[in-house]
């Protein structure tokens, strides 16, 4: 059995599909209930009526996000009659106000009938509404689960048992309950504290995307020729004022709370969620001053203000912020977003230097940004983390010098920090020579810095790259610094020809290169041509 959970999830998975097509007696579309030796029981799931053969899309989804997706009830510890009793009349009278609304028509929603519902996987209905989700999102229950179940056909489902059986095994998780976001979030927004289900008071009523789920509902909608009713514009109103109020929660216990250990438990779910949800991200738009806030927070509280994973926590909040276009501009204009991103890159832990890094490279890509990241110094501890970083620290340093570098008044400050010497060196050492070739390509328009090129040794650098890098993309990168080496210092070729005499990568390469590569190497071969020419006519006239 392999190790990892997420490993073991995709092998259990693969064995009930391989099972399900053998098991031809299996009656598809009933309720099946098991019991395991100890006397648990295990909620079952309604299947579809069409044929159990396997979802490959679908264990594919589950493969690579590894997404809880649905939770089952148990029997846990009873809460207080009065809460119960209150929890269930909420319940009623929302169920009656959504689903007996429905039933009559309103709002243009579609009606159906006792047959059409059956035909729905129950995993496909929302608990409240009892309506296909449009919108799956995943709550605690809180509950503890202990097992995670495979189901035959529609993948994934979360029930609690205290025995492994053959497809089931221990993962430690909270467990989850998913719901449709517009029934659950007026669920909440009513005042209920309670998870609609299990009865059990929340502490967390954050929604997440059940990605999963949804993808799920989309493939068999489409096999059943089941069309669902977009998104009303009031549900998409109501989805941003749900992400709203959990962003106003989190970032008042950041802001406000006397409790630093609160703090931090803050800082970190706002990193989850931000890294989660990309409706998430949006909530900056309506709260623009709330990096300049959190960074506030971090340095009037001495709890915080030394914490390194309080810094990775803050840096990482704005690389995911980052990732929403609109966020770019908020967060360059933000007076302090940028210089703290900086102060990580210089006194960070390396996670912190890296995810900073990686933030610069995404606000970079905006032009106004360029220029202030520039201004404010960020170029030369990006350098540094070139030369001392991780391996995934100097990626994300060299694509944002790289993004830097575009604009030309950062090409100057690269250059006297160090960059040329660096990047030949790194190419040397077949270290990263993709991205470091990139940015000498880049910086090889300028006088100077192919000057700086030719005396950190830059010719045979580049010759060397020709001949060992299996990328096409390199070799043209190489082949244009080598074309801007001899144009600026034609005694070079003496050098170039005696390597080409011997390997003969230039030639390869104008026959089989980039069609820009080509034309460099091309060009480079006829300078070589005409020098050679030259020096013979030379001779002869001296003759």
């Amino acid at each position: 059995m392999p190790a990892s959970p997420l490993a073991r999830l995709v092998h259990t998975t693969r064995t009930c599909c391989r099972r399900s097509r053998r098991s031809s007696s299996d009656s598809i579309g009933s309720l099946t209930r098991r019991r395991m030796r100890c006397g648990a029981r295990v909620t079952t799931m309604r299947t579809s009526p069409a044929s159990a053969r396997p979802r490959p899309a679908a264990m594919r989804c589950c493969e690579q996000r590894g997404r809880v997706v649905h939770a089952a009830r148990r029997t846990h510890p009873t809460p207080s009659p009065r809460n119960g009793q209150a929890a269930a009349a909420a319940l009623a009278a929302l169920r009656e106000a959504q689903v007996g609304g429905s039933r009559k028509g309103a709002r243009g929603e579609e009606t159906r009938s006792a047959n059409e519902a059956e035909s729905v996987p129950a995993q496909f209905l929302c608990p409240i509404s009892s309506k296909i989700m449009r919108d799956p999102v995943v709550v605690e229950s809180g509950q503890q689960m202990s097992v995670l179940r495979i189901s035959y056909r529609y993948g994934l489902k979360l029930s609690v048992i205290g025995h492994k059986c053959d497809h089931l095994f221990t993962v430690p998780e909270s467990s989850f309950l998913t719901y449709d976001r517009r029934y659950i979030a007026e669920w909440f927004s009513a005042g209920n504290q309670m998870c609609p289900q299990t009865q059990q008071v929340l502490l967390n009523t954050t929604l997440i995307p059940n990605l999963l789920i949804r993808s799920l509902i989309a493939e068999w909608c489409t096999e059943n020729g089941f069309a669902l009713s977009p998104l009303e514009k009031q549900e998409e109103d109501h989805i941003c004022n749900s992400e709203q109020r959990t962003f106003d929660e989190i970032f008042n216990k950041i802001t406000s709370s006397s409790n630093s250990t609160e703090r931090k438990q803050a800082i970190k779910g706002l990193r989850l969620l931000t890294k989660r949800s990309s409706e998430f991200r949006a909530v900056l738009e309506e709260r623009p001053d709330s990096i300049s806030q959190m960074t506030f927070a971090r340095f009037s509280n001495p709890g915080l203000q030394n914490d390194p994973q309080v810094v990775e926590d803050m840096v990482t909040i704005i690389l995911n912020f980052s990732l929403h276009d609109s966020n770019k501009k908020i967060i360059g204009d933000d007076p302090e977003a940028i210089p703290f991103l900086i102060w990580a890159l210089k006194s960070g832990d390396m996670g912190s230097r890296s995810n900073s890094a990686a933030a610069i490279f995404t606000l970079s890509a905006l032009d106004s940004n360029k220029e202030k990241i520039g201004e404010l110094g960020a170029i030369e501890p990006l350098i540094d983390l070139l030369e001392h970083g991780s391996i995934i620290a100097k990626k994300d340093a060299a694509s944002a010098i790289f993004n830097l570098c575009m604009l030309h008044e950062n090409r100057s400050i690269a250059t006297r920090s160090g960059i040329v010497d660096v990047a030949i060196r790194a190419i040397g050492d077949q270290s990263l020579v993709e991205e470091f070739l990139a940015i000498l390509a880049l910086l090889s328009s300028n006088y100077d810095m192919v000057e700086l090129m030719i005396e950190f040794g830059g010719a045979t650098c580049m010759l060397q790259a020709m001949r060992e890098s299996e990328c096409k993309r390199s070799k043209e990168n190489a082949a244009v610094v080598l074309f801007s080496i001899c144009m600026y210092n034609r005694a070079k070729l003496k050098e170039i020809e005696a390597d080409e005499n011997t390997n003969g990568s230039l030639a390869s390469l104008a026959q089989n290169g980039t069609p820009r590569a080509r034309r460099k190497a091309a060009a480079i071969l006829e300078m070589m041509k005409k020098t050679k020419t030259i020096h013979m006519h030379n001779r002869h006239s001296s003759c």
